[in-house]
């Protein structure tokens, strides 16, 4: 398959970027991070989650987040649910997508929600059934595609299972996640072709982190598999707290830059995206994680 014209980027950086960290970001700060994406040309954002502040405390501002984003047209707004409570929470704020979740490793699983895999689905099932019947997208996010920090290496047919289970309660779309960042190309191509096995290539993202720098070489894979939709985190805004060192979600910035560099197109403006990134570092008191981002501004300060 011929490598696509145009690539759709999703940012998570809202909500995959900023719930790991430490320090409470305000939800002007978010607000303002929100609208800043939007301005450089991204059309997708996963702007929250809808998860219990006991678990993760950086999220409670949840309504307020969403309450407070002045809405683009043609900009879809994405939230995580992990549960029917916080679909019902997340379903007063009117997202245009929500996102469900579930492990092609049985530990990672069990470790993590003390539950099968099989039975985490069926945990989600009556969340994407109220979602659709909402006329709510829904999307089903794919860890541990290709490395779990319990199994190891992670086979194809465990992709493709999760990925039948997806489809079998409604999921419309997934994306194919390297969890912790060891993934290798040839190992994400095989775990998108298991996914193609129950979804269409329209119907897939790759989620690359870049614990160990291979994540453009990853988004490249998969381009060469047809593959057009992504997911980054602008500044590089991210970490995995099960792999030492993990830098976490792959910058955007170095996504569009790379993209750009192929000829291909995204529609979002590099410059404002790098502005983006370097006011919600500026906030979190260091350099974007993105070599792109600090090249620019490093240039612009001459």
């Amino acid at each position: 398959m011929s490598i696509p014209s145009r690539v759709h980027l999703i940012d998570v950086g809202p909500r995959d970027g900023l719930q790991n960290e430490k320090t409470p970001v305000p939800a002007a700060v978010k607000i303002e991070l929100v609208h800043r994406l939007q301005q450089a040309g991204l059309k997708e954002i996963e702007v929250t989650s809808y998860v219990s502040p006991k678990w993760v405390p950086q999220m409670a501002d949840n309504h307020e987040v969403m309450e407070g984003v002045a809405r683009q047209a043609g900009v879809a707004y994405s939230v995580l649910t992990p549960n029917l409570k916080g679909y019902e929470a997340a379903v007063l704020d009117k997202p245009d997508e929500i996102v469900v979740f579930g492990s092609a490793s049985e530990a990672f699983s069990q470790k993590n929600i003390n539950c099968s895999i099989a039975e985490s689905i069926e945990r989600f099932a009556p969340v994407v059934e109220a979602a659709l019947a909402a006329g709510i997208a829904v999307r089903g996010a794919m860890s541990c595609t290709v490395g779990c920090p319990y199994e190891g290496d992670i086979a194809p047919q465990q992709v493709a299972y999760l990925a039948g289970l997806m489809k079998g309660i409604g999921v419309q779309r997934v994306d194919v996640a390297d969890t912790i960042g060891v993934g290798t190309p040839r190992k994400v191509q095989r775990a998108i072709e298991a996914t193609l096995q129950h979804f269409g290539i329209d119907a897939i993202s790759g989620h690359f982190h870049d614990t160990y720098g291979q994540a453009l070489s990853n988004t490249l894979a998969a381009l060469e598999l047809g593959v057009w939709n992504y997911q980054a985190s602008v500044a590089g805004l991210g970490g995995c707290p099960y792999a030492k060192g993990a830098t976490g979600n792959v910058a955007t910035e170095d996504v569009v830059f790379m993209l750009h560099g192929m000829g291909i197109e995204t529609g979002i403006d590099l410059d404002k995206l790098v502005d983006a990134g370097a006011y919600i570092s500026d906030y979190l008191g260091r350099k974007p994680n993105s070599r792109v981002a600090v090249a620019v501004l490093n240039k612009r300060a001459g």
